[in-house]
Parts: structure tokens; sequence; C-alpha cells
């Protein structure tokens, strides 16, 4: 029987989740995977003594020092987030020769590297499945269910609080500031909503997959983000007449010369699975070689959803690591250095372009001017209404075209007289 003492430092939601799930099935562990889980010690600001007696009486501290000190604890959970004082506990606790399990999504995808390095020297693995959709096996499949595969593309929805919003305005046709409201209410968006909307979130989390599927440490700041504060319910509306929809993807393509990696709102087809994900419900579409398109889906977040990626992480590092020395895969610090990031201005996509334009003769032939100037070719194109002498909105659709001439064109049209609004432009995929 391989025994894991565990230090668990964070006992707000999820870390109250995994200890409720080390307390109630410990034996079925013992008894399926002849490992042990014992929750010796927690660390937080508040101490939960009545908590803490439901799921057996564990020790606290508001030290994390004590846990990475002690000898008797030989895995340290880390479930406060953010860059400090969690790096410095990974830290410290992999110097201790400690083994870590945490679902810090910004510090894996901010020190990733450096950390691997670390619990390699040491002879300790890292564990972060919790870091990207929850309790959904996208890392373990990653790094050992597809471990022979390679990858060529990537498409997440990662963040359940924007997914979310995005479905209810479309579902229920309501506006951005509603939806956001809606999803505060039911506990799916925080107080201060804005490292989810503005797609820093999602970014975090596809810097970590990148770095898995592809071999490359991508810097966040680096990855072009955008969030879903522009998309208007009219954008959905027309998206839907389209048979098209609108979702805040997050996407990695290998090119011949390099990894594109961007976060932006995205319209795909009705008709693809993606489309179906809804909710807080996240999905990440591998495009694998050679085995193929494989989508995974489930909730992306709360309580017992992300507690059961840790629980998962935990109960693999004691099979791991009572079977052999070495460390796991998915923490390996080396990578392809011939791969760069490439620039966002030579993207190439499909574009929706909203305008909203005095009705009045002459003026589309000024915007269709600008767009050929610039060699964008036209798809499609559609005035919503007719009103002459009012703004309309002006809908089309572009074929193919580089990112940097579709921003140039749009920057001159957006300071036309006969241009009222900024030009909305969200990019499409043909999925």
């Amino acid at each position: 029987m391989k025994t894991v003492t565990i230090g668990l430092v964070g006992l707000g939601t999820v870390g109250r989740g995994v200890a409720k799930l080390i307390s109630s099935r410990r034996l079925f562990v013992r008894e399926k995977y002849g490992v042990d889980l014992r929750l010796k010690t927690v660390c937080d600001l508040k101490i939960d003594t009545k908590f803490l007696k439901s799921v057996g009486g564990v020790s606290a501290t508001k030290d994390f020092n004590v846990l990475i000190n002690d000898p008797e604890i030989n895995v340290v959970v880390e479930l406060i987030g953010g860059h400090h004082p969690a790096l410095e506990i990974i830290k410290g606790a992999l110097e201790n020769g400690k083994h870590v399990v945490t679902a810090n999504k910004a510090v894996i995808s901010s020190f990733g590297q450096e950390l691997f390095r670390l619990a390699h020297a040491r002879g300790r693995s890292i564990y972060f499945e919790t870091a990207v959709l929850a309790g959904v096996p996208v890392i373990k499949a990653l790094t050992e269910g597809m471990a022979g595969n390679q990858y060529n593309s990537l498409y997440g929805i990662v963040n359940g609080t924007c997914n979310y919003i995005l479905s209810e305005m479309e579902s229920a046709g309501i506006s951005f500031d509603q939806a956001v409201k809606l999803a505060q209410e039911k506990g799916y968006a925080e107080a201060d909503p804005s490292l989810d909307i503005n797609g820093k979130d999602s970014a975090h989390k596809l810097a970590v997959l990148v770095m898995l599927a592809m071999g490359k440490f991508v810097k966040v700041t680096d990855i072009h983000t955008e969030g879903i504060t522009h998309v208007a319910p009219e954008d959905l509306n027309y998206a839907r007449e389209m048979g098209l929809t609108i979702k805040l993807l997050a996407i990695a393509k290998k090119k011949e010369d390099g990894i594109e990696a961007r976060v932006h709102p995205t319209l795909i087809s009705r008709k693809h699975s993606l489309a179906s994900v809804n909710g807080v419900n996240n999905a990440v579409l591998l495009e694998a070689d050679p085995l193929g398109d494989v989508l995974l889906v489930g909730q992306g977040a709360g309580q017992m959803a992300a507690a059961s990626g840790v629980f998962s992480d935990l109960i693999n590092l004691g099979i791991h690591n009572a079977a052999t020395d070495r460390t796991w895969i998915g923490d390996d610090p080396r990578e392809t250095t011939t791969l760069k990031l490439l620039s966002m201005d030579k993207v190439q996509t499909e574009f929706y372009i909203r305008l909203m334009v005095i009705d009045r003769p002459g003026v589309l032939s000024k915007i269709t001017g600008i767009f050929g100037q610039h060699g964008i070719s036209i798809a499609s194109l559609t005035q919503k209404t007719v009103s002459r002498g009012a703004a309309v909105p002006l809908v089309m659709l572009t074929h193919t075209a580089l990112e940097s001439d579709v921003r140039k064109a749009l920057d001159k049209i957006g300071k036309l007289p006969d241009v009222k609004a900024k030009p909305v432009a969200i990019r499409m995929e043909p999925l």
C-alpha cells in the first residue's frame, strides 16, 4: 500500500471539495488503486474548525511553510491561484523534495518551464489536470492517452463564464450586460468578471495547451487576446440567420514557419459539434495525427468538477510513484526550439463585418472600394433595413483575408463620415 501524505494550501471552494473527496473516498481509492490518500494539514488564512472535523480532524495552519517543511508530507496541493505566493509555495515544495498538484493555470502558463526544470532536477512531479477544463482530462489525454500523436491544431471553448454569457445572449435575446448580471447571480461570474470576459483566462489556458500539444512555451502576453464585450445581440442574430454561431475560442495552429496562438470571438457553423457546447460547459477539439479529430467536452468550472481533477491527479501521482521513480511526462521542460510564435498580422481568416452606415447613394461603393484597395474580396453583403438618411446595419462576410489588410481597411472605413459607429469585425473558422 502506497501512502500519499498531503498538505493542502487553500481551503476555498475547490479546496473544500478536494478535502471532502479525500475523506469520503479514501477507502474506495485504497481498495481499487492500492493508494492511501491521507490529508494531514491544510493551510488557509481562515481556519474553519467545524469543517476540518467533518473531513477527519486534520491539522491547520496559516503559514504555508509549515507544510513545505513537514518531512511527513510528500505532496503539496496548491489551490490559491494567481502568481504569488503560489509560485513560492510550488517552488518551496519542490526544493524540499515534495511532489506538487495544482489547479493554477496562471503559474503553469507563466512559469511552467522554470518549475518543470526544478521538478526534474529534484526528481519530483507537478500534476496540473485542473488548470484547463477542470476535471475533464484534456491534460491526461494530450500527454498519455494520445502520447504518440502530433497535433496540427486545437480549438477550445475554455471559459465557462464567457460561454454562458454568449449562450444566454443568443437563446434569451438579452444584452451583454444582462447576461453578465445573470451569470453573477448564478455564481458563474465573479463580482469583477473582467479576467473572464476580456479573454485573459482563456489565454492562460491556451498557453498550457500549446505547451503540451505543440511543445512551445508561449508567453501569455504574446497571445493575441480579445474578449466578448464587443459582441452584440444583433451579431448573434445575424450569425444565426446565416447558419452560424459565435463562440469565444482559444485557437492554436501549427504552420510550416511557426505557431498561431489566438483568443477571440469566432463564428463557426451551427452544424459543428463545438456549436452545441453551451452554458458553462467547456470543450477542446484536437486535430491529431494519426488519430484524427478528438473532441473532449464537460463541465469546465464548479466545485466538484475542479475537485475531481485534483483528486484524480493525487491518485495518479500515487500510482505512478509507487511503481517507478520517474517523473510525470506532462511536466517536461524541453521545447521545440525551431518553432516560433507567428505575428497576428500574418494570420489569414474569413471575417464577419458589421457597419452602421447612413443609408444614401454612394456609401456602399466607397466601402467596397476601400476593401478592394486592400485586396479583400466580399463573399456576401446584406443591408438589414432601409431607412433613407438614417444609420442602418450593413453586414458582410469576406473571403479569406490577411489580418493586417482587414485592420487597415476598417481603420479607413471607420473614418468615413457616413459610418456612424466603430466597425465590428469577428473572425470566422471553417470547421
